[in-house]
């Protein structure tokens, strides 16, 4: 029987503890697990190396973005770097250039330490026209982090496969309810699962998904290798928390287009980006002189580092999230002193319009 999503992830979890029937599934804090006789195991050994509450975390994950395999470990940089430890020393990356100001210094620590190349692109016909045989892979953000630009992930991927390179996506921004990358070509997929796949600002951990059999095994291997893993009560919470998922991602991307609507009609806003759905909105006030007093005068949207939960959080990324982008680099793209961006919450509509406007006003 064909499931929705929305009943996949109400019941992960469920029917795994047979013995008790427990609705819940069970946290498995035990760090190490007993062999039955020499040479036996119960297919557990070491938790690093596997858990049964991590397993049912990644089973849900890989189902939820249609792949193969899942590996979730302790942050969304961890869920990168681990990614980027599957190529050798030498390769080529083509990058969004719009991107988390994270991913960009981690990109930049490894160019500095000549582990890798990277290349910055803004459009598909841009990377048409500069993608070399020697790229190894290409790395895509869409939506872009701050400035909701997107990508045909299809025609990236036509790129991708016709030069030999891998694809990886960052969904953090649309979740798989709104997107799915695997399904349109992509090789693996990363999550910052602190963001709306936990969606409550309690858990810091980072998602990998893979669709790609030379992929799978390799990146279970340098987990477990590395090993950034997710500790097992907090597989347990991330486990809770997808339950609501599609609950609370509906009422933010809701929420979100009221306020587009509403903050296109002031005429202290000179622009607007949003992506047409999802929860993440920036915007431009007329003069950078504005932020400061605008950040003090709101009283119920924090200003705050981080996105995707379930209370509303507004970040100035000049400071913040991409302050390690160079000024005269992230302003040429756009990404300029007078850019706020939103992650809008579950909160009342009205009552978010209303706080914006007061600030404004």
């Amino acid at each position: 029987m064909t499931q929705h999503v929305e009943t996949i992830l109400a019941q992960l979890g469920n029917r795994k503890d047979p013995q008790t029937g427990a609705i819940s599934a069970p946290i498995y804090l035990s760090t190490t697990f007993a062999h039955p006789a020499l040479g036996q195991s119960t297919g557990y050994d070491y938790t690093r190396t596997k858990n049964p509450t991590r397993d049912i975390l990644e089973e849900g994950l890989a189902a939820l973005e249609g792949g193969n395999q899942a590996v979730v470990t302790s942050s969304g940089m961890s869920a990168i770097a681990l990614v980027f430890d599957l190529f050798d020393s030498g390769a080529v990356f083509y990058v969004s250039r719009d991107l988390y100001g994270g991913s960009y210094r981690f990109f930049n620590e490894l160019a500095a330490r000549k582990r890798a190349t990277f290349h910055y692109f803004d459009s598909v016909t841009e990377l048409e026209e500069t993608l070399t045989e020697k790229v190894t892979a290409i790395f895509l953000e869409t939506p872009t982090n701050p400035l909701m630009n997107e990508t045909s992930i299809e025609e990236v991927s036509r790129l991708a496969k016709a030069h030999d390179a891998y694809l990886i996506v960052d969904n953090t921004f649309l979740t798989p309810l709104r997107q799915r990358p695997l399904l349109e070509g992509a090789d693996i997929v990363v999550h910052s699962g602190t963001k709306y796949l936990t969606g409550h600002n309690d858990i810091l951990a980072g998602v990998i998904v893979s669709k790609h059999p030379e992929l799978d095994a390799r990146l279970v291997y340098l987990a477990n290798t590395i090993g950034p893993s997710l500790s097992n009560f907090d597989c347990w919470l991330f486990i809770r928390s997808l339950k609501t998922l599609p609950l609370r991602f509906n009422q933010q991307e809701e929420n979100a287009k009221k306020i587009v609507a509403a903050l296109k009609e002031q005429s202290k806003i000179k622009a607007v980006y949003y992506a047409g759905q999802g929860a993440m909105i920036s915007i431009k006030l007329q003069s950078a002189e504005m932020i400061k007093d605008f950040l003090a005068k709101l009283s119920l949207i924090s200003f705050a580092e981080s996105l995707g939960g379930v209370e509303s959080l507004i970040t100035y990324p000049t400071t913040q999230t991409h302050a390690d982008i160079p000024k005269a680099e992230r302003e040429s793209y756009g990404l300029t002193p007078d850019l706020l961006r939103l992650s809008v919450g579950i909160e009342y509509a009205e009552d978010l319009i209303s706080d914006l406007i007061q600030a404004l006003n």
